[in-house]
């Protein structure tokens, strides 16, 4: 039995955080969820409190429908995969294996139901879902850039923010935040993606997979962020993988 007194979140004592879990329900709008948030996973941080609550958030996915999950298991995947723990370095993959183990077989469940996956954007939130019970870093965080369609990242060697423009405005870096106005007049550099057969690693796994789930707009995004950039700024040509990974260390 969990004594929340004992423990703390964001705000101090863990004692509403039984109430809030029992009251939620699964629309992503309920206020329950923000009041969760906040107190578990505030701005990326966790807290004793936040890996106590795993065991109900996975109680909570596997009582729901698929199509009701999506929550609870963002949640539990923000909370698995955070590296902000200042308050101690417990690894929640051997304290809590069988939990996450549990969580990824819950996730792999909701990305094989057509209609919970019905766009690419639900997709892809559930695919970094599921690479942050699986224990891999950077990508289970950094794999929403493909909904945002850009990552900024800095230039490797004049430091220089250049934003990795991939979708609806095109595929290109540049140094101009306001890229999508008409009037933009920043420099615009054509990304290089990686041949699909030349991909290695996890950007092999990834965009195999987005294939096989039937996403091919998904995985022809992955040859790009796993492809090169030339920085718009000084014209150093860099890996964007490398890039991206640099931002969390």
């Amino acid at each position: 039995m969990t004594d929340w007194g004992r423990l703390h979140h964001a705000y101090g004592t863990a004692e509403d955080i039984p109430g809030l879990l029992d009251a939620v329900r699964p629309d992503p709008k309920d206020p329950g969820w923000e009041a969760l948030w906040s107190r578990l996973c505030h701005q990326g941080t966790v807290y004793p409190a936040s890996y106590a609550a795993l065991p109900a958030l996975t109680e909570m996915a596997r009582r729901w429908s698929v199509a009701d999950r999506q929550m609870p298991l963002a949640l539990a995947g923000s909370i698995v995969a955070s590296t902000d723990q200042p308050f101690g370095d417990d690894d929640p993959q051997v304290a809590y294996a069988s939990q996450i183990s549990e969580l990824a077989q819950l996730t792999e469940e909701a990305l094989q139901d057509p209609e919970h996956t019905a766009d690419s954007g639900t997709y892809v939130h559930l695919l970094g879902t599921l690479l942050s019970f699986q224990g891999i870093e950077v990508w289970s965080e950094e794999l929403d850039g493909l909904n945002d369609e850009e990552y900024e990242v800095p230039c490797p060697s004049c430091a220089t923010e250049n934003f990795i423009v991939l979708g609806e405005h095109g595929f290109f870096s540049t140094t101009d935040g306001m890229y999508m106005k008409p009037s933009a007049a920043a420099k615009q550099v054509p990304l290089r993606p990686r041949d699909p057969a030349a991909l290695e690693g996890i950007g092999r796994k990834l965009h195999s997979r987005a294939l096989t789930d039937g996403y091919p707009d998904v995985a022809h995004r992955l040859t790009y962020v796993f492809g090169d950039a030339q920085c718009a700024e000084c014209d150093v040509a860099f890996s964007v993988e490398e890039a991206i990974i640099s931002r969390q260390y």
